[in-house]
């Protein structure tokens, strides 16, 4: 089995076909095919390609399955005994999108 290592939102996921996962917001339709061109790895069996910084030529290609908003995180800042206290909260948007194809 094929896979790769992306990077996309500043983050790195390694993905083989058929993964689903969530990476940060991305401008596309739900359903519409979208292709990561910065492959840093690719590896089929006991062959690896590592690129320098990426793989020439390699593309991940993958469907948009939903937009969404991930779990609300809760930040507090607190001092004790000095009547400071400061709470924020924050939903980080998200793509989950499904990887269809690997070309290396």
């Amino acid at each position: 089995m094929s896979y790769a290592v992306i990077k996309t939102g500043g983050k790195q996921y390694r993905v083989q076909q058929g993964d689903v996962l969530r990476v940060e917001l991305l401008d596309a339709e739900e359903g519409a095919a979208v292709k990561f061109d910065q492959v840093l790895l690719v590896g089929e069996g006991e062959s690896i390609t590592v690129g320098a910084p990426t793989v020439a030529g390699a593309t991940v290609s993958a469907t948009v399955r939903k937009h969404g908003r991930a779990d609300k995180i809760r930040i507090v800042k607190f001092r004790r005994r000095k009547h400071y206290k400061r709470q924020q909260g924050h939903r980080q948007h998200f793509t989950e999108v499904e990887i269809t194809g690997i070309n290396a």
